[in-house]
């Protein structure tokens, strides 16, 4: 691999999904020749840890990227927008995981289990889906090859690292402030009470668009059809943040064209990539956010025929929200690359 080896810079590297990045790159020995650690300039500076080395994390700037040959953005997509034509113009292939470029018709939208070969067609970045996308196509790319999926409906249970450190924090702040008893919890970013709460609206600082839905929901609806390769499925979804640090969760019911029972369900996705099977309701197993924490595998459980309609399935989708669905998807993408 050392003959392979690449320089390599993370854009957005102190934030959750940069230190992940940083994780999932040393645990798959990822080739790195020279890593540059990019920031904003209050985050110039810091120290990171990578392979046992301490790194300072420089300023990003649009000089940033000379010799660099792939770039992980995962700063925003304001900055995406501002430093990816740079970073392309100083040679780098970019993969972005921001929403800036998702829907463009030159830029390839991949999940590496489900549509890889779009990967050719770049012309300087890839972009990297929104997170609840990537766990429910991974899951449902399978079923949608034997059986043709025409709709789905989905509804989301996302963890707050999905709204970044600072949701975190938050979280956890006014979690100890309920359980003392406490009022008045200023709150920065949640509209309302996280804690032991639910709220049915994602991202949290936008407001809600004219047909009712959120920003997060269209990504799902639009994005699944652009990865699956069909314009023809029919998507709808409701998002919902929970009060989970990690791991995001999907309720998910699919109506295909073709019959397909639960048994062969299970099987079809017990041997497809990237997916674990949890579904032992006898013995109360099924995927849970605190599994799949930590862990680069998306989990399927709760298979069972949906009762309503003749060709229809009911499943339970986990993924942990900054691997699979966002740091370890991008370093799959930027293997493929080599």
């Amino acid at each position: 691999m050392e003959e392979m080896a690449v320089n390599l810079a993370v854009v957005g590297a102190t934030g959750a999904v940069g230190e992940e990045f940083l994780r999932i790159l040393e645990s798959r020995k990822f080739p790195v020749k020279e890593l540059r650690l990019l920031a904003s300039r209050r985050s110039a500076g810091k120290k990171m840890q990578f392979c046992g080395v301490d790194y300072t994390v420089h300023e990003l700037t649009k000089h940033s990227f000379q010799g660099i040959k792939i770039a992980l953005f995962s700063a925003g997509a304001s900055i995406s927008r501002e430093y990816v034509p740079y970073a392309i113009e100083s040679g780098s292939v970019c993969v972005d995981n921001s929403s800036a470029f998702r829907m463009d018709d030159d830029v390839p939208l991949v999940v590496p289990e489900v549509n890889p070969q779009d990967i050719a067609k770049h012309h300087g970045v890839i972009a990297n889906p929104n997170c609840s996308t990537i766990q429910m196509v991974v899951a449902l790319k399978p079923i949608h090859d034997v059986a043709r999926i025409k709709r789905i409906v989905v509804s989301t249970y996302q963890a707050v690292s999905g709204a970044g450190l600072k949701a975190i924090d938050e979280l956890r702040k006014e979690t100890a402030s309920v359980l003392d008893g406490k009022e008045g919890f200023r709150r920065n970013l949640f509209p309302h009470q996280i804690a032991f709460n639910v709220l049915p609206q994602i991202p949290q600082s936008s407001a809600f668009l004219p047909n009712g839905y959120t920003s997060e929901e269209m990504k799902m609806m639009n994005e699944t059809k652009k990865i699956m390769g069909d314009n023809n499925i029919r998507v709808t979804a409701t998002t919902v943040r929970v009060p989970v640090i990690r791991s995001h969760s999907e309720s998910v019911n699919v109506e295909t064209e073709k019959k397909i029972s639960a048994a062969e369900v299970k099987k079809l996705l017990s041997v497809a990539p990237g997916i674990r099977v949890v579904d032992d309701p006898a013995n109360q197993l099924y995927p849970l956010a605190t599994d799949a924490a930590g862990r680069d595998d998306v989990f399927v459980g709760r298979i069972r025929e949906d009762e309503s309609i003749e060709k229809g399935i009911n499943l339970w989708i986990v993924s942990d929200n900054l691997r699979k669905g966002a740091a370890l998807n991008a370093v799959q993408i930027a293997e493929m690359l080599l």
